[in-house]
């Protein structure tokens, strides 16, 4: 291989690089984003859990409920 040849094989896997990097950033980013979003609703869901339940045990049960089929 000529010393050009291999110059330019040099300078492509660097372009490649340069990309890759950038990509796998962009990624991180994207991931980390995520998460926080995920962990912020998978705290909401728990505290609506929480209420939801707070407000069931504060309903007053049916005294003769009838059944299903009617």
């Amino acid at each position: 291989m000529s010393e050009a040849s291999l110059e330019a094989r040099i300078e492509t896997l660097e372009a490649r690089l340069m990309f890759q990097d950038a990509t796998i950033e962009t990624l991180n980013e994207t991931v980390t984003t995520q998460w926080r979003e995920i962990d912020a609703l998978k705290r909401k869901i728990a505290n609506l859990s929480e209420r939801l339940q707070e407000a069931e045990a504060g309903l007053p049960r049916p005294a003769n409920e009838p059944p299903p089929h009617y």
